[in-house]
């Protein structure tokens, strides 16, 4: 198996907190985690933050890392985003993508 087999083919798993100007987004979230091709969930935090996971191969998954701190939704201000518990898995937890209440 090349690395680069290997590399795509390992599914990630990993925990955000957005901070900033980000709560009700969730719908640019959603449709952004699915052009993508990841699986999760994302929440508004009583605290004013948006909270989730993201699941899927690494690529993706570092893809959307990538967009829940750089880009996020049209409106939204990204201060700051904290990414933690990231892991390697053997199988994804989710079916889809979906926000929480």
């Amino acid at each position: 198996m090349s690395a680069l087999t290997k590399a795509s083919g390992a599914l990630k798993s990993v925990d955000y907190e957005v901070f900033g100007r980000v709560q009700g987004k969730d719908g640019y979230t959603e449709e952004e985690a699915r052009k993508l091709g990841v699986v999760g969930w994302v929440k508004n935090t009583s605290q004013g933050t948006v909270t989730g996971q993201v699941q899927g191969p690494e690529d993706k998954v570092n893809a959307m890392k990538s967009w829940l701190s750089k880009v996020g939704s049209p409106s939204s201000r990204i201060d700051r985003t904290s990414f933690s518990n990231e892991k390697e898995i053997s199988k994804l937890d989710f079916s889809g993508f979906s926000t929480r209440y």
